[in-house]
């Protein structure tokens, strides 16, 4: 018997991950969001975010801080079947289930503007509230030290998977089955009795890069981008063009040769807006400040990018591969006291370099 949990921001998607593991994979769901209306009703209070937060953590101060998800786990396992709790809030919540074993923790996460959008649209009781109450009521649940309450940061950080909710439907449900291949290999290996070796969230971060350049439109380097910090994303960029403008892979490339100085050519497509360039424009469109952050790129940026991160305040970039031309991008790094690491030591190749 398999447990997932799922831990997650507002609005960011656990739901939807909900509605497909119940739908596709027949697991059954537990939700402390009903829990917690039951409870709520009981007492006669208002069916709100402020009745949801105040009776959870009366629960937990009550009783112990995983109160909630004991009674959900208990009910689970006398179903006896795969199922999925929704939502983990305390980091003791997911202790509690760690110890029980079988239990795999999901996180997901959405830009805030989106995930605004996106209760607006579900309309439940909780989520009549404009945007300003949205993102109190977020920061209020996000971090505390209290142990029954809650605490969306820590469970983001405990999580053993991440899925990023910025796509479509259909984009989350293929990261939702790489998950569940990914917890059927561990669990082989298990069986085996042969040990798992969690990736370090550099390789984490990176996986997820990887994952966002998928959306790329540029078949001669489907780069993405992550921006992380406190080990929560901020953002997510690919490359691709600007929008309303035709992408390399409709039109094809717009190549522009370049002479260097010592006489060497390079060939560079100008049709598209770099990773880097596209996450860092998100993020001063929803108003989400970098200053501190860590970047994951598929390999060193270029020099209009480097600047651009230099003056975005990010503090450590992460490379999976060298750029070719990327010697004046680690110079400015150097003099901007930006840590640059990179995964491999080799120059990335590809087409028309």
């Amino acid at each position: 018997m398999i447990i997932i949990g799922i831990t997650g921001t507002l609005g960011a998607g656990k739901g939807t991950i909900v509605d497909y593991l119940v739908r596709e994979k027949n697991f059954r769901h537990f939700s402390v969001r009903k829990y917690l209306t039951q409870e709520i009703q009981k007492r006669g209070l208002p069916i709100n975010r402020d009745s949801m937060v105040l009776v959870a953590n009366e629960l937990r101060q009550k009783y112990h801080p995983a109160y909630i998800i004991e009674q959900l786990y208990n009910q689970a396992i006398k179903q006896n079947q795969d199922a999925v709790i929704e939502s983990i809030r305390t980091p003791s919540e997911i202790e509690f289930l760690k110890q029980k074993g079988g239990f795999f923790l999901l996180a997901i996460d959405a830009d805030p503007r989106i995930r605004y959008q996106r209760i607006l649209q579900r309309g439940s009781e909780t989520d009549q509230v404009d945007y300003k109450t949205f993102i109190e009521n977020e920061n209020r649940e996000i971090q505390n030290n209290e142990p029954y309450q809650q605490n969306i940061l820590k469970c983001i950080e405990a999580a053993d998977f991440y899925l990023d909710n910025n796509g479509t439907f259909q984009q989350l449900y293929n990261q939702i089955e790489r998950v569940l291949q990914e917890i059927g290999e561990r669990i082989k290996a298990q069986n085996k009795g042969i040990p798992y070796q969690r990736p370090s969230w550099d390789e984490y971060f990176m996986e997820i890069a990887n994952t966002v350049a998928k959306r790329a439109t540029c078949d001669r380097g489907r780069s993405g981008c992550v921006v992380v910090k406190d080990k929560r994303i901020l953002v997510t960029g690919y490359v691709g063009s600007p929008i309303g403008l035709p992408h390399c892979d409709d039109v094809g490339h717009l190549f522009k040769k370049v002479i260097h100085e010592d006489g060497h050519i390079t060939t560079h497509c100008l049709r598209t807006v770099h990773a880097e360039q596209n996450a860092i424009t998100q993020a001063a469109r929803f108003g989400i400040p970098l200053e501190g952050s860590t970047m994951y790129v598929k390999m060193t940026p270029c020099r209009t990018c480097a600047m651009l991160i230099i003056n975005s305040g990010i503090k450590r970039v992460v490379c999976e591969y060298r750029y070719h031309d990327g010697k004046d991008s680690e110079e400015m790094f150097k003099q901007a006291g930006i840590e640059l690491v990179y995964f491999n030591d080799e120059v990335l190749k590809y087409d028309h370099q």
